[in-house]
């Protein structure tokens, strides 16, 4: 009888082995209750001997890891750090320009402007004043005559008193009263005057508006050309080149020579004594 049992437990134990680890928790207790009562038939008894508890909670088998009585499974942590995702998306590395977060900032002046305008000679001798006003307002696109600006100039036969007047009869039509007026009184512009010409100039131009120079005495042009007016004169600046260092000039004077580029050094001083509305 001992071989058969042998071997009938032999069995038994072989099939356990091949079991998966959560079959083989519920399949060990009878096992081994099994074992012992072939053991007690072996020997011819009828008393069952009370089974041990097992030694463990958990019963390894082939690598695998079976909880016993209702343990619960302990996971081991991982060994992989971990980090939490972005809540939103990185910022954009592209700068953002003062002119996109500041609706009111103008743009950047170009290096070189020219406005069109409508040239008109003057139609006596005196009206320089009234001429030069006209060809200015004409490049922002605002028509008038000469006689029309002579009243509110308060021009004679002695011609138009200062740049006062001219800022004030442009503001008068220019929308948003820009002008102002900035003179000159030495006999000569020292360099702060030149360079604030320059930039009342690119400024005026950039904004789409001429400027008007009242000038006293002579000045040379970039092309030679001589301009002489020693008991004063008054004309529209059109147009800049090379960031305001040259300036064209229109002038009612003589119509042959309706234009003329001048360096706003040359401007600055033939201004001086005087001035003008930028």
């Amino acid at each position: 009888m001992e071989d058969p049992v042998k071997h009938y437990l032999k069995r038994q134990f072989r099939r356990l082995a091949s079991e998966r680890p959560y079959q083989v928790a519920a399949a060990s207790a009878a096992a081994f209750a099994l074992a012992i009562g072939a053991g007690a038939l072996a020997a011819g008894t009828d008393e069952a001997p009370t089974p041990a508890p097992p030694a463990a909670p958990v019963a390894e088998v082939s690598g695998y890891t079976a909880t016993l009585r209702g343990e619960a499974p302990t996971s081991a942590p991982s060994s992989t750090p971990t980090s939490a995702a972005p809540s939103s998306a990185a910022p954009s590395s592209a700068p953002v320009t003062q002119a996109a977060s500041d609706p009111d900032l103008k743009p950047e002046a170009p290096t070189s402007k020219v406005l069109p305008y409508d040239y008109q000679a003057q139609i006596n001798f005196y009206y320089c004043g009234p001429a030069a006003v006209r060809n200015a307002l004409s490049a922002a696109g605002i028509e008038r005559t000469q006689d029309e600006l002579a009243g509110p100039l308060g021009t004679d036969q002695f011609g138009t008193d200062s740049a006062e007047d001219t800022t004030r009869v442009l503001n008068a039509v220019v929308e948003g009263s820009p002008y102002q007026t900035r003179m000159i009184r030495a006999g000569a512009a020292t360099p702060a005057q030149m360079d604030q010409l320059q930039a009342d100039v690119v400024g005026a131009i950039t904004d789409g508006r001429s400027v008007v120079v009242n000038v006293a005495g002579s000045a040379t042009d970039t092309g030679g050309g001589w301009h002489s007016f020693p008991g004063g004169h008054y004309v529209a600046v059109v147009g800049y080149d090379d960031d305001g260092r040259l300036v064209q000039v229109a002038d009612s004077a003589n119509p042959a020579v309706a234009s003329y580029w001048m360096t706003t050094i040359a401007l600055a001083n033939w201004a001086a004594t005087r001035g003008y509305s930028a």
